[in-house]
């Protein structure tokens, strides 16, 4: 999405995969200054390919997924579905994305025709409007981020706003010494399907989420190997990726070059729509 002046609609356009085959899919790519596929664009396209071999009926409740290999944006990617289970109440595909004949990225969707049932959820923190935030691309431009532009311009279908972390601007928490506070939405532009609003806040999800785990330590990221190993998630309730979503994000533990950071996904009205968690490298860079 480099230099778009519509990034929303090539967002749009790089989730409405090409059909090859039954179950079988392939994946366009943006232009893009970095070495690296965006894992969140993997993601959200596996999705989009697993949702296409169910029927509408059933929307996806849950995602389980593995970053295998680092991907080429030289080269589209191809996503093969198997259908696990065709259940009247739930459905499940295994979604296999893959570049260069080898495997990159293994997503597991679990799918639910609605039902009525037990309602409960958490309480939403009180935080300030996202207006108060800061604008996550200025924040990586002045922490000297090295990717800080390509980043913004390969991200900029969404809006983030910045309210802090627990070093900076987050009130303490003992039992939490490790939180980051976001404001996000997807920017103006995506059509009314549930589903492309499901892979577009998928898209956005892995965005900040590891930087959770270093919030906690005195470093700067561009001092950090970071790469996401795992990403799952779980949609509660219906919502619109285009709105304002709070992603309140902490992470219980880091360890072995390892770091565990979970996300409660909140909408501007309090209502808990998705919870998120990964797992990443965040190596320390030693001098060569």
């Amino acid at each position: 999405m480099n230099g778009s002046s519509d990034p929303v609609r090539e967002l749009v356009e790089l989730l409405d995969l090409e059909r090859l085959d039954v179950d079988l899919f392939r994946g366009s790519q943006p232009n893009s200054e970095r070495a690296r596929v965006y894992g969140g664009q993997v993601a959200a396209q596996a999705l989009i390919a697993g949702t296409r071999t169910v029927d509408p009926a059933y929307s996806v409740h849950s995602l389980h997924s593995y970053f295998l290999r680092g991907g080429d944006y030289g080269v589209p990617i191809v996503y093969d579905v198997e259908r696990l289970r065709e259940g009247r109440s739930f459905q499940t595909r295994r979604v296999v994305a893959r570049q260069h004949g080898r495997p990159i990225y293994y997503q597991t969707l679990d799918l639910q025709v609605h039902e009525d049932g037990l309602e409960h959820q958490d309480t939403m923190p009180e935080v300030p409007a996202p207006e108060a935030g800061v604008d996550l691309g200025a924040l990586m431009r002045a922490g000297g981020s090295q990717e800080a532009e390509a980043l913004a311009r390969e991200w900029a279908a969404v809006e983030a706003r910045h309210l802090g972390t627990s070093l900076t601007g987050l009130p303490e928490d003992p039992a939490h010494p490790s939180r980051a506070r976001i404001w996000a939405r997807l920017r103006e532009g995506l059509p009314d399907d549930p589903t492309i609003h499901l892979a577009a806040f998928t898209y956005a999800s892995d965005i900040t989420l590891l930087g959770a785990s270093l919030a906690a330590h005195v470093i700067e990221q561009h001092d950090v190997q970071m790469a996401s190993l795992d990403h799952t998630l779980w949609f509660h309730r219906p919502f619109r990726a285009d709105q304002w979503w709070l992603y309140d994000q902490v992470s219980p533990s880091a360890q072995g070059g390892r770091g565990l950071s979970l996300g409660r996904v909140f909408t501007q009205d309090g209502i808990l729509v998705a919870t998120a968690a990964q797992e990443g490298l965040i190596r320390p860079k030693r001098p060569r």
